[in-house]
């Protein structure tokens, strides 16, 4: 439902026009440095004022507001609150009757039986993915302890490799500026530094649960690993990884730094495929449901031009927090130290 992990478990709450939206990070071990300054970094790259993102800005101040102490991780369950303060709730009364295409309006209306907060898509929304970026936050702690020596340590770096099919995303943007309508992207994920052993055959294989956690991010249509859905293009004797040497490098990467879904000690590669944002201007037609007459219908308010702009920070986030619960799994049981 609303919490991922065994060990190193994450629970997101909150709605986008609520007080609040939050995240409690339960798992995690004591004595870890962690500071609301930990936090900037990685909030900034996630906020909007870009070009393409929407105008709504909001602080983003986080509140950790248990489970550290003096500066340290308590071993408690941690929570940390993001205020809501720039809503403009108004926008979305008026749309109360006519569901919006591409959001989760119209089902959320008929699962929870009108009782949902509907505004700016409540607990559906994009702004809780703030959430997820603070539980990245401490995951890549755990994963990569400060200070770091140089070249150990685990990294995760993710970016955009097109909008709109074009590698320049001035270019990709600009499409959708010139038709008014907005537009989707592609983002790939590379993790370097991990042990070999890292999953569990066959449900918690280390890509089905980063697949899992990935598509918590809104707006998220596909995944791919390594060569991805290529590989059904090649030959087995193309597609194989060569084994280099005793710590397992291959001559290739096609499998994605994962084979048998575990990690085999080379780079875990990935791909995300994000939606064009279906918040556009252009004129749609929905169903009035008030009326039960399809209409001509335009969404109003402020909304991003192409969601994956902002996408990077969140993927690395949800893929720390998988293999941080992976890594404690693993040292629980004596298998990684």
């Amino acid at each position: 439902m609303n919490s991922f992990g065994r060990i190193f478990r994450v629970s997101i709450f909150g709605e986008s026009h609520g007080e609040c939206v939050g995240i409690n990070i339960d798992g995690c071990p004591a004595g870890l440095p962690l500071s609301v300054e930990d936090f900037t970094a990685d909030i900034e790259r996630r906020k909007a004022g870009a070009k393409g993102t929407t105008p709504r800005k909001e602080a983003d101040l986080p509140r950790i507001m248990n489970g550290v102490y003096n500066g340290k991780t308590t071993g408690a369950p941690i929570t940390i609150l993001f205020d809501n303060t720039n809503t403009r709730s108004g926008d979305y009364e008026k749309q109360r009757a006519v569901p919006r295409p591409g959001h989760a309006d119209f089902v959320a209306s008929k699962k929870y039986g009108g009782f949902e907060d509907f505004r700016g898509g409540g607990h559906f929304s994009g702004r809780l993915t703030v959430c997820l970026v603070a539980a990245g936050v401490v995951a890549k702690k755990l994963l990569s302890p400060p200070p770091p020596e140089e070249g150990t340590g685990i990294t995760i770096n993710a970016s955009i490799l097109e909008i709109g099919g074009e590698a320049d995303t001035e270019v990709g943007l600009q499409k959708a500026i010139d038709v008014k309508d907005t537009i989707g992207g592609i983002v790939e994920c590379k993790v370097n530094g991990l042990p070999i052993g890292l999953g569990e055959p066959f449900f918690d294989s280390a890509e089905s649960l980063i697949s899992h956690a990935v598509f918590a991010i809104p707006a998220v249509r596909g995944i791919e690993f390594g060569t991805g859905f290529a590989a059904a293009r090649m030959f087995g004797s193309e597609h194989n990884d060569a084994i280099a040497d005793s710590t397992g490098k291959t001559v290739t990467n096609h499998a994605g730094g994962m084979v048998g879904g575990i990690t085999n000690g080379n780079d875990i590669i990935f791909r995300i495929a994000i939606k064009p944002t279906s918040s556009t201007p252009k004129i749609q037609h929905t169903l009035n449901v008030e009326t039960g007459e399809t209409e001509d219908f335009s969404v109003k308010g402020r909304h991003d031009l192409c969601i994956a702009l902002r996408v990077p920070v969140v993927l690395e986030a949800v893929t720390a927090f998988v293999l941080a619960d992976l890594m404690l799994l693993e040292q629980r049981v004596g298998r990684v130290v």
